[in-house]
């Protein structure tokens, strides 16, 4: 309602195991009864209503494993293993509750039993990929799909019909009508019910009708819409004339609803009876309106209105809006900037072109750190000239390297090494040609800024290679992975954007992600280890102080009596008084020696002894 994020869950494994589909369980243990027809199943539209009871969420990963996630409790509820060796593609739920069926890239379904956790049954479905399933209305059959549409028989895992389906892969399979149109005949549960196919790459959704016989395989009739189909939403005809609506939400942004009562064979494909935009108002400054991407889209109980997903993925606005405008194409407007501040960038190219001018040094082969003048390309009459006349003789390999003018003593800066603009050339060159002595030559500098430009000025194809490398050294000594730890974090956070593009950056990262994670483990009892040792040191180091202490003499320094008279008073004041200023000096020494010793005490006490330097670092 408020369009806030309510929870969050990334799995353990979310690098090495991307989340790769969901589905919600069937809400409150078992189905209430059905008023009318069989038991449907609960679409993603219906959440919003059900949110009191909705808890547990199936999620497919990339490696084969199904995760399943409360959403009450707020957190994994048991983990579904063994059953796919390839990326999860789909996860459809039962209507009983406790049984799943999962598709995955390795062309096998599997049944799961939630409650146990194990495998009920797993056959193949395909002879390449499945990548969609959908279960019947009575919860008998199953919809599975790679390219062609196989309907299977749950009880006895064989195939009921086959369909020709998509040249691609599918993507989405529904059905669309939960009981037949024609009612003088007696209805076996899924005959004469009409279902819904979508694939990548293809703008045609196509709608099959399961007929009595297995004659006719083709579709019954399409939908067209702009672009692939990436979300889609449909009422369920559940009366004879009742239409089905269908929102679907396209890859370039817009939603087209669909109106049609399905009744037979349509030759044509279908057009959108609406097609829906979004715009930001083009004024602030910028005066062209921009699209607004719409990211999903579901009718709401009432089948009239709609919830849409539109703006940024990260922050998505939810908005419910009431549609019952003649008009085919209607474009909102919502200001997206206020509410979020997003900017669309230009998009990104990869190729930058140099600027050459007149200071750049060029590396040569040889000493690093060597220049060489820039010459400017000659125009066509000055190579003229340059070509031999007859007679003339060719020029000396001496003559030719003082021509390329290499000055050794104008490099070379005081440290002998060579400026930063060098050393991002030094190290993709030391990162071609694998050579350990460059490589420990840039890596091994300590200063921040030093390393912050060198990685900044790197090309982005050597950034890979420079983490592998970081990587293989961060295995080594502690020392050098201390170093190695600087590299790491600048080249995240400058080419953080390039990373995140590359779509095999996961097996790329996942030896630095897994070093890190085996580092880390350690580290809670290496702290508590020192913790303890640091305590012994004190202890043991303040009781050596104590015993090293002189003891003071405590009999009194200057004893005044009262009584005596006034001359025998002086005497004795005389007499005191010098007795007084030698002892107070001896004092002096005294409490200033055990001042210092005091001191010691405490400086071992906080940690600043000279006893353990390598302590110290940890514990920075």
């Amino acid at each position: 309602a408020s369009s806030r994020l309510q929870q969050e869950y990334v799995p353990s494994a979310h690098l090495s195991a991307a989340c790769t589909c969901l589905a919600w369980a069937p809400p409150g243990g078992r189905p209430p009864p059905s008023k009318d027809g069989p038991q449907r199943k609960k679409r993603k539209s219906e959440v919003a209503e059900v949110d009191k009871q909705l808890d547990i969420l199936a999620i497919g990963t990339a490696v084969g494993s199904v995760l399943l996630y409360s959403t009450v409790k707020g957190e994994l509820q048991s983990k579904l293993d063994g059953g796919h060796d390839n990326k999860v593609n789909c996860v459809r739920w039962h209507q009983d509750n406790c049984c799943l069926y999962s598709c995955s890239d390795d062309k096998h379904i599997v049944e799961w039993n939630t409650q146990t956790c194990k495998v009920k049954c797993k056959w193949k479905g395909d002879n390449s990929s499945v990548t969609s399933l959908c279960i019947s209305p009575d919860g008998k059959m199953l919809l599975s799909a790679g390219r062609t549409i196989k309907l299977w028989d749950l009880e006895t895992k064989e195939v009921y019909r086959h369909f020709t389906g998509h040249a691609t892969s599918v993507s989405s399979l529904m059905f669309t009508t939960v009981k037949p149109m024609n009612e003088n005949k007696p209805f076996d549960g899924i005959t004469g019910l009409y279902f819904l196919s979508g694939a990548i790459h293809d703008r045609l959704l196509s709608v099959w009708y399961i007929r009595s016989d297995r004659k006719e395989k083709n579709a019954v009739m399409s939908f067209t819409v702009t672009d692939e189909p990436t979300f889609i939403d449909l009422t369920v005809s559940e009366v004879k004339e009742e239409p089905v609506k269908l929102a679907v939400v396209c890859r370039d942004g817009q939603l087209h609803l669909f109106e049609h009562i399905l009744n037979g064979y349509c030759k044509k494909p279908l057009t959108s009876n609406c097609t829906i935009q979004i715009a930001t108002p083009g004024n602030d400054g910028d005066s062209t309106p921009k699209p607004v991407p719409i990211l999903a889209a579901a009718f709401c109980s009432d089948k009239q209105s709609l919830l849409l997903v539109y703006g940024n993925l990260l922050q998505p606005i939810i908005e419910k809006v009431s549609l019952n405008t003649p008009e085919s194409h209607v474009c909102l407007i919502r200001d997206v900037q206020k509410a979020l501040s997003l900017r669309t960038d230009v998009a990104v190219t990869k190729v930058k072109t140099p600027v050459v001018n007149s200071d750049t040094k060029v590396l040569v082969p040889g000493v690093p750190g060597h220049s060489t003048a820039v010459k400017t390309p000659s125009s066509g009459k000055e190579k003229k000239k340059n070509k031999r006349k007859p007679g003339e003789t060719e020029e000396s390999i001496e003559e030719r390297l003082e021509a390329l003018d290499i000055d050794v003593s104008k490099v070379k800066t005081p440290g002998g090494l060579p400026q930063t603009d060098s050393f991002a050339v030094l190290l993709v060159q030391g990162l071609e040609s694998n050579d350990a002595e460059i490589l420990n030559r840039v890596l091994n500098t300590r200063k921040e800024n030093v390393i912050k430009n060198t990685v900044a000025r790197m090309p982005i194809h050597a950034v890979i290679p420079l983490l592998h490398e970081l990587t293989k050294r961060l295995q080594g000594n502690p020392y050098s992975a201390s170093l190695m730890v600087r590299w790491l974090k600048s080249v995240f956070t400058l080419h953080a954007s390039y990373l995140s593009t590359l779509p095999d950056l996961i097996p790329q990262l996942g030896m630095l992600y897994q070093l890190m994670e085996s580092r880390v483990k350690t580290l809670q009892k290496l702290s508590r280890l020192h913790g303890r040792l640091f305590i012994l040191v004190t202890q043991v180091a303040a009781s050596e102080t104590v015993q090293d202490v002189t003891e003071v003499n405590q009999t009194a320094k200057l004893v005044y009596e009262d009584e005596s008279s006034e001359e025998e008073g002086s005497d004795d004041e005389m007499i005191a008084d010098k007795g007084s200023d030698e002892n107070w000096d001896e004092d002096e020494e005294k409490e200033e020696q055990s001042d210092e010793q005091d001191m010691t005490v405490e400086k071992e006490i906080n940690g600043d002894s000279d006893l353990e330097p390598e302590n110290e670092s940890e514990e920075e």
